[in-house]
């Protein structure tokens, strides 16, 4: 199987695990801040649909006092990628003349994403995580514009 195809099915295989069947994976833990402060032990689920190859639509809520503040956006993954040409001559039956090839192909090691939402109050939330290549698992950093840090895992 070609490397590039396994590395997409590696992707999907980690964006259902994330949002399908009703099993959330995704997880922001507060480690700084009020939400932290006022509820310790929150663990703030995060719902994933209308996942492709490296991006999906996020939904999760904010705990707080009063309404709940519903919050959506997206996260999205770059797996690097490299192009190689091949440009020669050939003589065989099948090929007389030129020959000339393209593969594209994902490079293999950590995979940098983006996660950021807005929340029915105007909060932003916004953070950085790493993946690698292949794997069903990432974590990384999440703040908001109300003074909180979540650990993002999954």
């Amino acid at each position: 199987m070609k490397r590039n195809v396994l590395t997409a099915i590696c992707l999907m295989a980690t964006l259902s695990a994330c949002g399908g069947g009703g099993n959330v994976n995704l997880r922001l833990y507060p480690i700084e801040g009020p939400i932290k402060n006022s509820h310790p032990s929150e663990i703030i689920a995060v719902k994933v649909r209308n996942q492709t190859a490296a991006s999906a639509d996020i939904s999760f809520v904010l705990p707080g006092s009063g309404k709940k503040n519903r919050c959506n956006g997206t996260w999205t993954s770059v797996a690097p990628r490299v192009t190689e040409k091949e440009r020669g001559m050939s003589l065989t039956l099948q090929s007389t003349g030129g020959k000339l090839t393209k593969s594209v192909k994902d490079l293999g090691g950590v995979n940098n994403g983006e996660v950021y939402a807005v929340c029915r109050d105007g909060t932003r939330v916004q953070g950085h995580f790493i993946t690698g290549s292949g794997t069903e698992s990432g974590t990384g950093t999440v703040t908001d514009t109300l003074g909180n840090t979540y650990k993002l895992l999954f």
